[in-house]
């Protein structure tokens, strides 16, 4: 079985009930023209975190592992988003509102879909979310109980609202979380490490978090 040494302490688990869950890299939060820099933020910071989450994938799909991808949008009526999310803040566009990229975090749009570094396969699964957690309105937890799933690996942006989220959801369900941590980002860095605390505080509260290099050599 491998294992990592993990803060808070180390973390055993078995590939083949183990699922990578990379969450909402998408173009609309990684690229300029979409909703992330709407809000007014540098959408550079999330970037550093694409190569070490793309060398991660690759690992894990050698190790025929299950693979998750998330995506945060809305249906085109935007009947599942809630009002006082879109008129949140001060954005330049608004959910579902036109961009560079279509609609604004609007599924089916070219900004809602994931960066071409991390394209899904056919075989791999993609879950579209309305919310800022995974298992909040999808199917989620329920394909992961069809397979046996027992522990996530979890990656993608950002670490403290959508990857933070999922992993507290994902252990009141009692599943084991790692966070890989450079395949991780915030718009703003000081959030990412505050998560990070928060995660591994009080002997691992919420989960464990690795860097991507010591994962994959485990994998390996």
């Amino acid at each position: 079985m491998p294992r990592v040494a993990a803060r808070p302490f180390e973390f055993f688990f078995e590939p083949a009930s183990t699922a990578l869950v990379l969450i909402d890299m998408q173009r609309d939060f990684l690229e300029k023209g979409g909703f992330g820099e709407t809000l007014g933020n540098d959408v550079s910071h999330l970037r550093s975190a694409i190569a070490p989450a793309r060398a991660l994938l690759e690992a894990c799909r050698s190790a025929e592992m299950t693979i998750v991808h998330t995506r945060e949008g809305h249906a085109p009526d935007l009947a599942d988003c809630p009002p006082a999310k879109r008129s949140r803040g001060k954005p330049t566009l608004r959910i579902g509102d036109r961009g560079p990229m279509g609609r604004v975090l609007v599924r089916g749009e070219p900004g809602h879909d994931i960066i071409p570094e991390l394209a899904p396969r056919d075989s791999e699964i993609v879950i579209d979310k309305p919310g800022k957690g995974a298992f909040y309105a999808t199917a989620l937890g329920e394909i992961l109980r069809l397979r046996r799933i027992t522990h996530l690996l979890v990656a993608g942006v950002t670490t403290e609202v959508c990857v933070q989220t999922t992993m507290r959801e994902a252990n009141d369900r009692g599943y084991e979380c790692l966070l890989v941590e450079d395949a991780t980002a915030s718009y703003f860095p000081e959030f990412k490490r505050a998560a990070i605390e928060m995660i591994v505080a009080q002997g691992g509260i919420v989960g464990w978090v690795m860097p991507s290099a010591a994962v994959i050599a485990a994998l390996g």
